[in-house]
Order: C-alpha cells, then structure tokens, then sequence
C-alpha cells in the first residue's frame, strides 16, 4: 500500500508567503498604473463636466446648476464611483479638488456664455470639509480666479460632501465664517439620509439644506418621510435656509414638494446632467 504524501508545514508557509507577495505586487503595480492614470487626467483636464439644473418648483424658473465631474471610463477606471474612491486612497486629495474646482468654474463660465445666457445663475460645487480646513487651501487662490472669470462669489455654493468627516465644529464654523466674509455660501448635502445629525445643521448654519434622494423617493406614499420633511422644513424657514429637494424622478413626488411649499428641487424629472447649459422645466403632470 503505498504512502500519502502531505506537504509539509514549510512547504505550505512558502506557498502563502510567495502568494502574498505576488498579490502585493500585484497591488502595488495597479495602485502606480491607476496613480499614474491620475495624474494624466489632471494635466489633460481629461473629465468630463456635467451641469445638472436646480429648479424652483414654486414658479418652473432655473434657479442654479450643480457641476458634476465624471471621467471618462477606461481600463484603470470602470465606473465614478472606484475612479472617487481611489482619488480618496492617495496623497494628492488636495490637488485633485482644486483641480476639479477650478475646472467646474472654468467650464461653467465657458458655457454659459455659448448659449449666450445673461442670468447670473448660481454654482454648487462638491467640496471635501478637509479641504477647507487643510492649511494648503488658500482661498485667496479661488477668488482671484473667480473674479478672473468674471463670477461673483456670490454666484458660488460649496457643496459639503461626508459630513462624518467633521469632527471639530467650533473649529470648522470658524473657518466657515471665513468664507462667508467673502460672499461665498455653503449647503449641506444629503440631508436626511442618517449620516449626519441635527448637530451638523445647527453648527454649521448653512445657507442651503440639500435633502437626500432617499427621503424624496416616493415621498407622496411615505407618511414617515413626510413628518421628517415637515421638520426640517419647519426648521428651515425659521433660520432663513433654502431647501432644496434632490432625486425627483416622478410627477407625484414633484406634486407633493409643491403642495407643501418647498421651493428648489432637482433630479431626472426637471432636468438630466449635461455638458452644456440647459435650463430645467417642470414636467406635466
């Protein structure tokens, strides 16, 4: 009868040891291809840039655009949602922002006078808080770029994204203020969706509430998304704050909003992203 042969405790270790440092490799040769992707994206200014309108649902006029960066999908990058959270992995955060800051204001600009429209409209832009906070963010940088543009600052929304990230508030409503003094205003996106707290609303004081798409979605058929849009709506007009509702998608929904006197909206049903200019419209019911 002949023996089995097992391998060897040695022979097994070796085995996971090459395997580990093939799958590190491996790691680290894809990290510097999609790193070094990056860093062509930023020179080429090689992404896409969408303009999403936000209505005011009360009288169907476009009140402000939401600028969208989106890359282009290639081989290091299949989807935004991978290409964001590897832009979030590596050491140059800061620059990618700016980046993508400068080039909404620069092509928002652009386009709005192509279609040759004379309304000063309004720009959210999505801004990481540690940017604001990092002491490389000059934002003196931002504003003599604005004004070469020929923008106001008062044409400029920072559209705070991960409100998680702010841990220090008294810190933060400092450096708001700041900003503040020179005509800028701030929203807070995702409002409602149960990653932020009322604490970050009464902190922060933004000018705008952005309501997330999971309390608008069927909100016409959802008493319990009602009774929560009532009191931040309450709350809202008693600290002077504009809502704005985001993800409407049906007529019902839109209806509803109406019906209950929120002003400004945006999603599929008023108007998809472009890359040019286009004014949203209140669908028929």
């Amino acid at each position: 009868m002949k023996s089995v042969l097992f391998p060897s405790e040695k022979s097994i270790n070796l085995w996971s040891y090459y395997k580990h440092k093939f799958q590190r490799r491996y790691q680290e040769s894809l990290y510097f291809r999609r790193y070094k992707e990056l860093i062509k994206i930023i020179k080429q200014e090689s992404l896409n840039t969408f303009f999403q309108p936000i209505v005011d649902i009360q009288n169907g006029n476009t009140y402000a655009f939401e600028a969208l960066n989106r890359p282009i999908e290639s081989e290091h990058f299949q989807n935004t949602d991978h290409f964001y959270e590897f832009v979030g992995q590596t050491n140059i955060v800061f620059q990618f922002e700016q980046f993508c800051r400068n080039l909404s204001l620069k092509r928002f600009t652009e386009r709005v006078r192509k279609c040759k429209l004379h309304q000063n409209f309004i720009l959210f832009i999505n801004i990481h808080p540690h940017v604001l906070l990092d002491n490389n963010y000059h934002s003196g940088e931002t504003f003599k770029f604005i004004k070469e543009l020929g923008i106001q600052p008062e044409q400029v929304v920072f559209e705070l994204t991960e409100r998680s990230a702010v841990t220090d508030f008294n810190e933060f409503e400092r450096v708001l203020s700041h900003y503040r003094k020179q005509g800028y205003r701030i929203a807070i996106d995702d409002v409602g969706s149960g990653y932020n707290s009322l604490k970050t609303l009464i902190y922060l004081k933004p000018e705008f509430i952005k309501l997330d798409r999971s309390l608008i979605q069927n909100i016409d058929q959802n008493e319990s998304s009602q009774k929560l849009v009532s009191l931040i709506h309450n709350y809202a007009e008693q600290s002077e704050t504009k809502i704005i509702a985001e993800g409407i998608e049906r007529y019902e929904e839109l209806n509803y909003l109406q019906s209950v006197g929120i002003q400004f909206a945006q999603g599929y049903a008023l108007g998809k992203p472009s890359q040019e200019i286009q004014l949203g419209s209140i669908p028929n019911g």
